[in-house]
């Protein structure tokens, strides 16, 4: 059966369409950047209360932690450059997640512009957005392996990273709304998310592969929220050793799986 595409535009169409919304995306990706880091608004840190500032919680990365996201943004532009190449236009990988990356750069603006309006429960809902959005792209990269070191370290790599901090940014959003909203969840209640998310990243390996990229991402902000509650407010022995558990997890559990020999994914798709 031929393909449908939609309103019946032709495959060149719709690849073209694509390719602009991607584009149109990552300028609006850039401009919510822009107003995130405070040249056309408020830094994150200061909306909000304060309440998603790297102090404010304990689960909130140290201030370092959120230079990942140079990496992140470099690997969108690079991803929005390089899927405009002729080679790429037809390929089936980025044809089934094109829209979803355009999707993820539109949700991460979305969610800079609206914590500039102290509107912390929103952001929960969007970053929640974000990361469903995130989760099904590399599912959808996980099928078919990537054609050279170029395309895994643009696409596989850039969303891979992509995927493994905003799981943690998740985690730590939806703290700081707790904490905003009176009821300052204790270290307890931080370690029980922490597992989770050593869970969580078990679950990615298995599911998704044994992507290096999501796992380092999830280790790094891990670790962050680690050194946070070690050297930083609100300190916590017990998170910042319960973080370091689960960063080890998010490390080791790509290593183990992709030695498994039941593994449902192949070596060479869960690489990066």
């Amino acid at each position: 059966m031929a393909p449908w595409y939609p309103w019946g535009m032709s495959a060149t169409t719709t690849d073209r369409v694509r390719q602009v919304t991607v584009t149109v995306a990552e300028v609006f990706c850039v401009i919510g950047t822009l107003v995130g880091v405070g040249v056309l608004g408020t830094e994150v840190d200061r909306t909000s209360g304060g309440a998603l500032a790297a102090d404010a919680t304990l689960l909130a990365p140290a201030g370092p932690a959120f230079s990942i996201w140079s990496v992140v943004y470099a690997g969108l532009a690079a991803y929005t450059v390089w899927q405009w190449l002729p080679s790429r236009a037809t390929d089936p990988r980025v044809r089934s997640t094109g829209w979803l990356a355009a999707a993820s750069m539109v949700l991460n603006a979305t969610w800079l512009l609206v914590t500039q309006q102290g509107w912390i429960w929103g952001s929960v809902v969007v970053i929640v957005a974000l990361l469903a959005t995130l989760v099904e792209l590399v599912r959808r990269l996980t099928g078919v392996g990537p054609r050279g070191v170029v395309e895994r370290v643009v696409l596989d790599g850039t969303f891979g990273l992509y995927l493994g901090w905003v799981s943690v940014a998740t985690c730590a959003n939806v703290f700081a709304a707790a904490t905003d909203s009176g009821s300052a969840p204790g270290p307890a209640a931080a370690v029980a998310v922490l597992a989770v998310v050593a869970a969580v990243s078990v679950l990615y390996a298995y599911r998704l592969g044994a992507r290096l990229s999501v796992a380092a991402a999830l280790a790094w902000g891990l670790g962050w929220i680690a050194y946070g509650r070690l050297a930083d407010e609100p300190p916590s022995d017990l998170v910042a050793i319960a973080a370091l558990a689960a960063a080890t997890v998010a490390l080791l559990a790509p290593l183990a799986l992709n030695r498994v020999a039941h593994s449902p994914v192949r070596r060479d798709v869960a690489a990066f």
